[in-house]
């Protein structure tokens, strides 16, 4: 039995992201460290050169409209995933967490973000070849998260009232005032750390991140090893993303405003897709304009100065 290229393209992402994945657990989640903003840009830069080699890669194996479909999911996914990290920055701050221990937390955040994705996508392709309808409900999520990412204000999300934090605290006692870096100490009893409270929090957060992220890219491609592949590979850069995001946090006053556009604009396209076919290589132009033109906007435009 002779071996498809998408076989081989799976046997390889699956090599290249355990491999990943196990160096960055020794390297980050084994060692307590703050990491600097010229770290986490080498290692923002490390990460987009893995995922554009296996983007191309991808268009050797499977051609050049996977390729250019991968990378239009890889553009939207990154950039949604912005958004999510100015999240994070208030969670972090909630519970006080020290920068030191933020890689460890974001690390293993991420390997179960990447499980929650595997079982959203397929779920979704699934569905998607069952009711071909079901692309018309994908869209209008996209276009009601875009209007609410629009109108909703900086910081009014709460952490403290997440629900699965609540159900915690009441099948595990929280030990508030400990610093060990572990997710669980035990005293007289077994307790929960402020590290593994924030870890629920964000693992809940991305599990919402993800309902609108993952229509996104079903937009673009209903074949589940480009909505993964492409998915995975945006996850596993948020932890340096992070950092470097939170480094530079006013000069992106108006990404949020982009990305609403972005998921707008593949709203409409999911829900006119039955009736318009928009060319992958035109998606990822739009996506890439939008991204780049609210960037610009960000520097050329100075913040309004606060009153004193």
């Amino acid at each position: 039995m002779m071996t498809t290229n998408l076989e081989i393209m799976w046997a390889v992402f699956i090599a290249t992201a355990a491999t990943l994945f196990i160096a960055d657990i020794k390297l980050s989640a084994g060692r307590a460290h703050e990491i600097s903003r010229k770290e986490a840009l080498m290692l923002c830069g490390f990460w987009v050169l893995t995922a554009s080699l296996f983007g191309f890669l991808t268009g050797y194996m499977l051609g050049y409209e996977r390729m250019i479909e991968f990378f239009t999911g890889y553009v939207i996914e990154y950039s949604l995933s912005m958004d999510n990290m100015f999240v994070f920055v208030m969670i972090f701050a909630y519970f006080g967490v020290p920068k030191k221990y933020q890689p460890k937390i974001l690390t293993w955040g991420i390997i179960g973000a990447v499980v929650m994705r595997l079982i959203l996508i397929f779920t979704g392709v699934g569905l998607i070849k069952a009711f071909a309808w079901i692309i018309y409900v994908f869209g209008a999520i996209l276009i009601y998260t875009a209007f609410k990412m629009y109108f909703q204000k900086d910081g009014e999300m709460d952490p403290g009232k997440n629900p699965v934090l609540r159900l915690l605290a009441k099948v595990m006692p929280i030990a508030k005032d400990d610093d060990s870096g572990n997710f669980f100490v035990r005293r007289e009893v077994l307790y929960a750390t402020p590290l593994f409270a924030t870890l629920l929090v964000i693992e809940t957060s991305d599990l919402i991140f993800a309902v609108d992220s993952i229509p996104a890219v079903l937009a673009i491609s209903k074949e589940a090893f480009i909505v993964y592949t492409s998915n995975v590979f945006a996850v596993v850069g948020l932890r340096s993303l992070y950092f470097l995001l939170a480094s530079l946090l006013d000069l992106f006053r108006y990404l949020k405003t982009g990305i609403s556009v972005i998921l707008f604009y593949v709203g409409c396209k999911m829900l006119a897709s039955e009736f318009i076919h928009i060319p992958a290589i035109l998606s990822l132009g739009v996506v890439l304009g939008i991204l780049a033109l609210s960037m610009l906007l960000s520097v050329a435009i100075p913040a309004p100065k606060q009153a004193d």
